[in-house]
């Protein structure tokens, strides 16, 4: 174990009062809830399980296969902690499995990692039934979601924990990069470049399933399930780029095509966006020039950030060397969590690199804010990105520059086009 291991592990070992929150001792274990057993909401999950005091105790899908898939995972998983399988009278499917797990009481956390569209009416529920809630990224696929969450987090309890998925910046070399730069290690900033260049993913097919089904089972590939690539999957980039300028984009201009993809679906496979933020001190704006791809069999993977600044740089990638170079040069060192290799694309988000430990410590931090009572409320934050990236989105798809209120007055809404009750 390295300095910063045992750094991060001692920060986790809380001493507090043998008091109540949220209806449970802060000692006990802290009963997960997983909605949506994919491949993603299933790591995730796991990784919870395995690095905090999280046990997962209920499952929820819209799909009876899936269920039984996560079952069968988590079963062996908490057989393998030390914990019991998950009760039967804790397994939910259908359209609304969401509301059974929101209202069960054996459940503390729910973990929201359901298609996109699904995200803002799943987090309703939770929060109103009074649970902690982690939802994965986005919050809110168009402008009426996006104003319905921010509704969402006026309401959520004292004491209650809700975080969204930006588990990157939880990542310590990120984390490290996005301090120095916040505390002006680069001067004035007057340039940012960044990319999201990833493989296409892959086809879900199940035998005598429906068109409405086969739209849920990819719906990657659906705008209204997912939003577009920008944001559904490029959003990371653009989060870390908010965050680490303390602000968000006032216009942006965009191009986007469906060049390479054939197969079902509308989503696009190339974004370029030029986003503009203002500078913080008033002076010139601060140009964030982002492109993104996701298409190929090929394998090819990188995502990342530079900041041009006029004392120095920076650079902040999933894969790489995480520095500044020039005034205030500076290098993280640390052999476990970054490497000189290209970063491997994981379907599940699961990856090495400078992420390694971004999703353990993410973890951490939820479960740390919710067994010591100083609870996250991350929906306003989430939202501004999710908004960020629907405003390059717009801006593609409308072929002109969009500013922040044109795509706030806009009231952008898409619909799902179909009845979940069928899969009841």
């Amino acid at each position: 174990m390295n300095r910063r291991e045992f750094v991060t592990a001692a920060s986790s070992l809380l001493v507090v009062k043998p008091s109540t929150v949220f209806g449970y001792q802060t000692n006990s274990i802290v009963r997960h809830g997983l909605l949506g057993c994919g491949s993603r909401g299933t790591a995730v999950a796991s990784s919870f399980a395995s690095n905090t005091s999280a046990q997962v105790v209920a499952l929820a899908d819209l799909f009876a296969d899936k269920l039984a898939t996560g079952r069968d995972h988590f079963n062996q998983l908490n057989t393998k902690l030390g914990h019991d399988p998950i009760a039967e009278a804790q397994l939910f499917h259908g359209p609304e499995a969401f509301l059974a797990l929101a209202h069960s009481p054996a459940v503390d956390l729910i973990q929201i990692s359901t298609p996109p569209f699904f995200h803002v009416q799943h987090l309703e529920a939770a929060v109103a039934a009074g649970k902690h809630v982690y939802c994965e990224k986005p919050v809110g696929i168009d402008i009426k979601q996006a104003h319905h969450a921010l509704e969402i987090a006026k309401r959520v309890k004292p004491g209650q924990s809700v975080a969204v998925g930006f588990q990157c910046r939880n990542a310590p070399p990120l984390a490290e990069v996005a301090r120095r730069i916040q505390s002006g290690a680069l001067g004035h900033i007057a340039a940012v470049s960044g990319h999201y260049y990833a493989p296409a993913s892959t086809e879900k097919k199940r035998e005598g399933e429906g068109p409405d089904e086969y739209r849920l089972r990819n719906w990657l590939w659906d705008r209204a399930l997912s939003g577009d690539i920008l944001v559904e999957q490029n959003i990371h980039i653009i989060d870390l780029a908010n965050w680490m300028l303390s602000s968000h984009p006032v216009k942006a201009s965009a191009t986007a095509s469906r060049a390479v993809l054939n197969h079902f679906g509308n989503c696009s496979d190339n974004y370029q966006v030029t986003y503009v933020y203002e500078a913080p001190s008033g002076g010139n704006p601060i140009h964030f020039s982002f492109a993104s791809t996701q298409f190929g069999s090929y394998g090819f993977f990188d995502a990342g950030l530079q900041f041009f600044g006029s004392e120095a740089s920076a650079t902040a990638p999933y894969s790489g060397p995480v520095a500044i170079t020039g005034a205030n040069a500076w290098e993280w060192k640390d052999a476990a969590a970054s490497s000189q290799q290209s970063a491997k694309f994981a379907a599940d988000g699961a990856f090495q690199d400078n992420l390694q430990f971004a999703d353990r410590d993410k973890e951490r931090a939820v479960i740390d804010s919710i067994v010591s009572g100083h609870a996250l409320n991350e929906i306003p934050a989430g939202v501004d990105t999710a908004l960020s990236c629907m405003l390059g989105r717009m801006a593609a798809y409308t072929g002109h520059t969009v500013t922040w209120d044109e795509l706030l007055a806009h009231g952008e809404t898409y619909e799902l086009g179909f009845d979940l009750r069928q899969f009841a």
